[in-house]
């Protein structure tokens, strides 16, 4: 057996492989310079025609297109009202931006445990953690699965409460042909650098009303009444009002601009995903010091990321040193996420403690994201596989 690279032997590949590489073409630079040429840089006829094009593309009636899906999420939040005494539940599993939003508002933020088997957000939990002060709950769509929407809908129009996805991952997923997103009060989607489709950094909201989206419209630009595009264009020259105290959460035309064509090639490059994601599949079934996470029989998912679970109770070292062995093989590799209840800030000002949520806990300690992303060539996704292979039989119990 080869030595591992980390102990001084030779790396599964010379050049270091990236955990991700955009998939950007001329198509995009193109329409790029074509904004400049226009002198339209800032939010305008690309982006009113990005908004129009993904509406369709969702089956959605109410797009608006954002600075990221942060913003969105932030948005919806604002737009719904809640503030200080207000509860807003989410998982403790994903990015610090779905429960920072929370905070912004001066809400209390309420964590609900995954499922252990799909690490979504757990239905049968959201009862129990309802109180007279929950308002909104925010489902995340992780790794591009979708939650049990009509499970998490059936509860809060029950008991009278709004609903906000984080569909960072999931633009292409779908509940029995619906999109994700279009289930809830309000939907955010993300455009960074890493997601299926980007401009590098950039968001979208969906909203289920028209008037919803109105307060929206207004909310994500300073609160004016009327937008720039509306404001400077050939129909005439109107005043702005300042209506409520907005924010600087517009999208760009350079941005749209990407988007406009990072849309018609995003079928491309879910078929490229899904061939590297049958690969990774095939090879990781027979590993079983490796855990797979469940996919249900009647979603579409985005796989937006591909995440594997170490079995630690049959290896020699935890994920970090696994994290670290794979980096010296070449092989760049990241993890999503950390359970956020173990961050400073909300053990500081909640007291939250290992045991509040065990099932994002284990999961938060042994997962593992591997490289994803259409550009990869075949020698590429069997580095990685070699590279998890090495890197397990050396560590085997």
């Amino acid at each position: 057996m080869s030595k591992l690279a980390i102990d001084g032997g030779k790396p599964v590949r010379d050049d270091f492989l990236f955990f991700h590489r955009s998939s950007v073409g001329k198509e995009e630079l193109n329409e790029i310079e074509d904004s400049f040429k226009s002198g339209w840089l800032t939010t305008g006829p690309k982006t009113g025609l990005f908004e129009k094009r993904f509406a369709e593309y969702l089956g959605a009636e109410h797009v608006l297109g954002l600075n990221s899906c942060t913003a969105g999420l932030h948005l919806g939040l604002v737009a719904l009202g809640i503030g200080p005494g207000d509860e807003v539940i989410t998982t403790p599993l994903t990015f610090p931006s779905t429960a920072n939003v929370i905070e912004h508002q001066h809400a209390k933020t309420v964590f609900v445990d995954v499922e252990p088997d799909t690490l979504l957000l757990d239905p049968g939990l959201l009862e129990d953690a309802i109180t007279p002060a929950t308002e909104v709950i925010i489902p995340v769509h992780y790794a591009g699965h979708p939650c049990d929407m009509p499970a998490i809908m059936s509860i809060a129009s029950r008991r009278g409460l709004h609903v906000v996805e984080d569909a960072a991952h999931a633009i292409e997923a779908k509940i029995d042909g619906k999109h994700c997103g279009t289930f809830g009060d309000v939907g955010a989607f993300s455009f960074y650098a890493t997601k299926n489709m980007t401009c590098g950094e950039g968001g979208a909201l969906c909203a289920r009303s028209e008037e919803l989206l109105h307060k929206l419209a207004m909310l994500r630009l300073h609160g004016l009444s009327k937008d720039a595009w509306k404001r400077y264009d050939k129909g005439g020259f109107t005043h702005y009002e300042c209506v409520v105290p907005g924010y600087k959460y517009n999208m760009m035309d350079i941005q749209a601009a990407m988007l406009l064509h990072q849309l018609d090639k995003l079928a491309g490059f879910r078929k490229r995903r899904l061939e590297i994601v049958s690969r990774y599949d095939a090879a990781f079934s027979h590993i079983p010091e490796l855990g797979a996470l469940t996919r249900k029989p009647n979603v579409q998912h985005a796989h937006h990321i591909y995440v594997i679970l170490l079995n630690l109770d049959q290896l020699t070292l935890d994920r970090d040193e696994f994290l670290n062995a794979m980096q010296a093989e070449n092989i760049g590799v990241a993890v999503h996420f950390r359970a956020l209840h173990l961050h400073p800030y909300y053990q500081n000002k909640y007291g939250f403690k290992r045991g509040d949520f065990p099932y994002a806990e284990a999961a938060s300690d042994r997962i593992v994201s591997l490289p994803l992303y259409p550009s990869l060539s075949d020698d590429d996704v069997e580095s990685v596989i070699a590279a998890v292979e090495k890197v397990v039989k050396h560590h085997r119990r």
